[in-house]
C-alpha cells in the first residue's frame, strides 16, 4: 500500500518525513525508515513480557494513542531493528495520506483489481472507529495471498496493468543496509541453493516465498512458527519447506 500511495502521488516518496503527517515526530524520520525497520523508535519488541508495548498493541483498544506516544531515541535510517510499531505508524501515515481506512485502501488498490476469490478479515483495535493492526492479524486464503507474491515477482504488473511502480518493487526486494542483507522494504530476503529469494512472513509460520529464477511461489498458512536460531534472522522451517518443495518438483 505504501508503494501504491507513492505511485498515486499521495505520498511523495520513501524520503518523505513522517512529520508531514504527524508533526510530533523527529523530522529526520521518513516513511522509508519505517518500511525498512530503521526508525530508531523506542518500541519494545517483546512477545513474552506481558507488560511490553507489543503485547499491549495486541490487547489494548487505544492503538493510535500508543503509537503517537512513541519517540525517536536513535538516529533514524542508520540500521535495521525489527519493530512492529514501525508498521503501525506507517499504516497511520497511509490512512492520513489516502483519506481511507487501511481495509478500504487495500480493497480498492489490490483486492478488487487482482480478482481475489475470497474476502479477508483484518483485526482492529476496537469496534467503534477501529484501527487495523497493520503489523499482523489479516486473515484470508493461500491462493489469494500467493497473488501478492506473483505481483512482486512480476515487478508490480498484474495481467497487463501496472499496479505498482516496478522501480519501487525492485528497491523493496533489495537490502537497504549492507549489515542487514536479510531485509529490504517490508520484505525478507535470503537465498537457497544459490538462488535469491524473497518472502513475506507471519508470526505463526505463515509464508509467501518467491524464487524468481524458477518462477516459483510457495505459500504456507500456519498455526505455529519454527525456531529462529540465536543470531540468525530466518526460521529453520523456511528451509525445510524449500527442501520439500524442490524434492516434490524433482519427483514430478
Amino acid at each position: 500500500m505504501l508503494g501504491k500511495a507513492i505511485l498515486e502521488g499521495k505520498i511523495k516518496g520513501l524520503d518523505q518525513p513522517v512529520a508531514d503527517f504527524f508533526p510530533q515526530f523527529d523530522p529526520e524520520l521518513t516513511v522509508g525508515d519505517l518500511a525498512s525497520m530503521s526508525s530508531g523508535l523506542n518500541w519494545d519488541e517483546s512477545y513474552y513480557n506481558p507488560f511490553s508495548m507489543t503485547i499491549r498493541a495486541y490487547l489494548d483498544d487505544e492503538l493510535r494513542e500508543q503509537i503517537l506516544s512513541l519517540e525517536v531515541v536513535e538516529q533514524p535510517g542508520q540500521e535495521f531493528k525489527y519493530l512492529s510499531g514501525n508498521i503501525q505508524l506507517l499504516a497511520m501515515v497511509l490512512e492520513k495520506a489516502t483519506g481511507m481506512t487501511l481495509s478500504r485502501y487495500l480493497s480498492e488498490s489490490f483486492w478488487k483489481p487482482m480478482g481475489m476469490r475470497e474476502d479477508a478479515l483484518w483485526q482492529v483495535d476496537s469496534e467503534v472507529d477501529g484501527l487495523e493492526k497493520a503489523y499482523c492479524c489479516i486473515a484470508s486464503n493461500a491462493r489469494d495471498f500467493s497473488k501478492f507474491g506473483k505481483l512482486y515477482k512480476d515487478f508490480g504488473q498484474w495481467k497487463g496493468r501496472q499496479l505498482l511502480d516496478s522501480a519501487f518493487v525492485a528497491k523493496s526486494i533489495r537490502p537497504r543496509f549492507e549489515a542487514a542483507p536479510h531485509y529490504g522494504y517490508g520484505i525478507w530476503l535470503t537465498s537457497f541453493r544459490g538462488k535469491k529469494l524473497f518472502y513475506l512472513r507471519g508470526i505463526l509460520g505463515q509464508y509467501v516465498i518467491v524464487i524468481p529464477e524458477d518462477d516459483l511461489i510457495i505459500t504456507r498458512l500456519g498455526e505455529k512458527a519454527g525456531e529462529i536460531p540465536e543470531g540468525e534472522e530466518h526460521s529453520k522451517d523456511l528451509f525445510v519447506y524449500l527442501e520439500e518443495v524442490y524434492e516434490m518438483l524433482q519427483k514430478k
